[in-house]
């Protein structure tokens, strides 16, 4: 990097618009979608998608809801123009869904584009050329006026030669794009969309579609957005005109940069699965899509199995959807930090049917997207007890007493730490089991049973405590009270029950109980013991056995 003063680059020139109204405005309707996946995404990919690739990712756009599909550009190359054929000659495009496809402004690729589209039933034909004072400097040598020419003589050629195709009953729409078009002087983008409009002559029926994309994303998302409200309010025929973005990714702000110019006023975007595209992409249509659902406005598209469709892309593609992709990314509802784990634990419960969705840390529900709660609490090293907690009742049913929590958390952080890795859930109830359930000793329990005289409950028991049997009886108000009191004639340690709770554990016949209790020795030691077994009584008396043995083990 230059050191400072940085004198190799220069900031983006801002747009004079003193009295520009997007940033009062609130997005209240989804855009016009066109998806770019199958042309500017896949001449994106090292390795291009075959044609029945192409043909599976088609059917799946054509699923989720897009009704703009830019499928190629048949003048470019036989497979392209192959593919076009396909999706006509095998009927594959359902009433309603318009191909898009792309074309240079020449008369021999307006012309073999022609020949591809012949007996579809919706087209948008997309022009485009080169505005930018470089592009016609270093590319063209043209002037201002070279370049208007070359664009109104696609657009009258495209006119010359498509009445063959509209006799076959075809609908066809034109699109313009100026490339390059936010590094373009704006008045200059003006007079270009003006004198293209002029050649085509649109209707409100059939409207023109002015494509005004960041070829390549230089400037801030508001500056965009005020070259969209510039020209939105400078086109002197807007009734008659669809403005529509395509964003870049350079800066890393495409998806910005598409919100906040739809604030300023443009109908339609243009962009890609997961936003693949060249260099660092194109707008990711699907975050875009679902930021809009999170506001309460339905996108039109339907998202609702987003795994599914993360499959069919990471194959055709065969690019990954990284981790934390917004959405779609595996640990994208994932919390490893414990206080944001124990303010989902927390806000959980609070969530009502017919309410607003309201669940910290979540800003969407997973299974609107067709996504798992399991992966929302992971555990490692910086997780803390209310993810241990959630992972232990979420996915093995054990609701642990709130007492409980922290004294499990430290001890799973300590099992992460000397893993150094994340935990999977079954390593979390590997490590519960262990420490509560699954103690063999020093104290054993043999034999327990109570019988109830007045209002006292006598018990007997047989514990052994280091190999060695102990013969117990006594009388308290209850079970537990009883085996404390019986315990007191044994050399163990004296201690007191702070708490106890207890619960089902799975459903039916096969149910069990769970009981947890915590103990307070002599000492000043507090502990938690658990216990399962099908006799609720069992299963508490079991609980305390897990305290002392836990106590002994300190």
């Amino acid at each position: 990097m230059q050191p400072a003063p940085v004198t190799k680059y220069r900031p983006f020139p801002p747009v004079d618009l003193p009295n520009r109204q997007w940033p009062t405005r609130t997005l209240s309707r989804a855009p016009i979608w066109c998806s770019v996946d199958l042309r500017d995404g896949n001449q994106a990919l090292a390795q291009p998608m075959s044609v029945e690739e192409k043909l599976e990712y088609f059917d799946l756009l054509v699923k989720i809801g897009f009704k703009e599909i830019e499928v190629g550009f048949p003048s470019a190359s036989q497979i392209e123009f192959d593919f076009c054929r396909r999706l006509i000659d095998e009927n594959r495009i359902p009433d309603g869904v318009a191909i898009q496809v792309l074309c240079q402004c020449r008369e021999d690729l307006i012309t073999r584009s022609l020949a591809a589209l012949q007996g579809a039933k919706q087209v948008i034909f997309h022009l485009y050329n080169s505005t930018s004072p470089k592009q016609r400097e270093y590319v063209f040598n043209a002037s201002k006026a070279d370049i208007v020419r070359i664009a109104t003589d696609g657009v009258a050629c495209l006119k010359r030669h498509m009445p063959p195709l509209l006799a076959t009953g075809t609908r066809l729409q034109l699109e313009y794009s100026p490339e390059s078009f936010t590094s373009t002087e704006l008045e200059f983008a003006l007079e270009i969309c003006e004198a293209v409009t002029d050649t085509w002559v649109p209707t409100r029926e059939n409207p023109i579609i002015l494509n005004l994309p960041a070829t390549v994303e230089y400037a801030t998302p508001n500056v965009h957005a005020d070259q969209i409200e510039w020209m939105c309010t400078h086109l002197t025929r807007r009734d008659r005109t669809i403005v529509s973005l395509h964003t870049h990714n350079d800066r890393g702000t495409g998806v910005a940069a598409t919100e906040l110019a739809l604030l300023a006023g443009a109908d339609r975007v243009e962009g890609t699965l997961f936003g693949n595209g060249e260099r660092t992409g194109n707008l990711d249509i699907v975050t875009v899509a679902l930021n809009l659902y999170t506001h309460g406005i339905h996108p039109g598209l339907d998202f609702s199995d987003i795994n599914a469709i993360r499959d069919v892309y990471e194959r055709c593609t065969k690019l990954e959807v990284p981790p934390r992709q917004p959405y779609a990314g595996e640990l994208v509802f994932t919390a490893f930090s414990g206080s944001h784990q124990d303010a989902i634990k927390k806000s959980w419960p609070h969530q009502q049917p017919g309410k607003p969705w309201d669940v910290l840390y979540i800003p969407i529900d997973p299974a609107d997207i067709g996504r798992s709660y399991k992966a929302i609490i992971r555990i490692n090293s910086q997780s803390g007890k209310g993810g241990v907690a959630y992972v232990l009742e979420h996915e093995f049913g054990f609701s642990l007493p709130k007492g409980m929590h922290r004294e499990i958390g430290r001890i799973i952080n300590d099992v992460a730490d000397a893993k150094g890795t994340e935990l999977t859930p079954a390593d979390i109830h590997a490590a519960f089991q262990q420490e509560y359930l699954g103690r063999t000793g020093p104290v054993t329990l043999q034999h327990f049973k109570t019988t109830e005289r007045d209002s006292d409950v006598k018990c007997e028991a047989t514990i052994e405590v280091a190999g060695q049997a102990h013969k117990l009886t006594a009388s308290g108000n209850g079970p537990i009270d009883a085996f404390v009191r019986a315990l007191g004639s044994t050399p163990l340690p004296k201690f007191e029950v702070l708490s106890y709770s207890e619960h089902s554990l799975g459903k039916g016949a096969e149910a069990r109980a769970v009981s947890y209790i915590q103990i307070k020795t002599v000492r000043g030691l507090t502990l938690y013991g658990a216990g399962i077994d099908t006799n609720i009584e069992l299963a508490s008396i079991k609980a305390i056995v897990s305290a002392l043995n836990r106590v002994l083990a300190r």
